[in-house]
């Protein structure tokens, strides 16, 4: 069970891909986690609390944060992990991808990390650490994707910005650049055109990712940093 000395991670987007992959992550690296999804159910493991509910909706980010308190009695590390991806083209985009985008990437993003910081800076310091994408930097004109570089290319932003005015009180931010990761996400017939969008040739894995956050989870000197981890592609093509 969990200890008031143990750390607590909140992970978003929780239940598969690349946020099942960070629960298991950090449980390995000794903390308790809650972890939510719109669809998340509850495990074995009683370190690890689940909490339904929409990212989107303000309301979630404050039942998330209570139940961490109510639970473990702590917050240190949030992670910024769910994300929504729609590749069309900019005059294709509807009313309802726009919402659906900017409130699961930003809106979710703003509520989680403004509702756990004043916990961080209680216990005198935390980490904060997004999920972006690599799109943000090095466009493809093969995978439209202005939505997710508006929203992603915001928190990639935003990273930056609170890292700076948080520096001095020991909470630190940072941000895993990814580019396209096997997961569920992506059907397997589009694995071959996804591998080579990568110099490497392949697509990357969820533990890729995972490594890269739990690097910077334990760099204490390392805050603001934008981590590509996407097989090459912020290189060049």
């Amino acid at each position: 069970m969990s200890t008031q000395n143990q750390k607590v991670a909140i992970i978003t987007g929780a239940s598969q891909g690349i946020g099942a992959a960070l629960v298991e992550g950090y449980r390995k690296l000794g903390y308790a986690v809650v972890a939510t999804s719109r669809t998340i159910a509850p495990g074995a493991d009683t370190d690890v609390l689940t909490v339904q509910g929409d990212i989107a909706d303000p309301a979630t980010a404050e039942r998330v944060v209570s139940a961490a308190l109510e639970r473990f009695g702590r917050i240190d590390t949030v992670v910024n992990n769910a994300g929504i991806f729609i590749a069309k083209p900019f005059t294709e985009y509807t009313a309802e991808d726009y919402a659906a985008v900017t409130g699961i990437n930003v809106t979710g993003f703003f509520h989680l990390t403004q509702q756990a910081l004043p916990h961080l800076l209680a216990r005198g310091g935390g980490h904060i650490v997004s999920v972006t994408t690599s799109l943000v930097d090095n466009a493809d004109s093969r995978v439209p994707s202005v939505l997710a570089s508006l929203t992603k290319g915001g928190l990639q932003s935003a990273t930056k910005s609170l890292a700076v005015e948080y520096a001095t009180r020991n909470i630190r931010v940072n941000a895993v650049s990814p580019g396209t990761i096997k997961t569920p996400m992506h059907p397997e017939e589009t694995h071959e055109f996804l591998a080579a969008l990568h110099p490497v040739g392949r697509m990357g894995e969820a533990g890729d990712i995972v490594d890269a956050v739990l690097f910077l989870e334990t760099a204490p000197f390392v805050t603001g940093e934008i981590l590509h981890v996407d097989g090459g592609m912020s290189a060049g093509h």
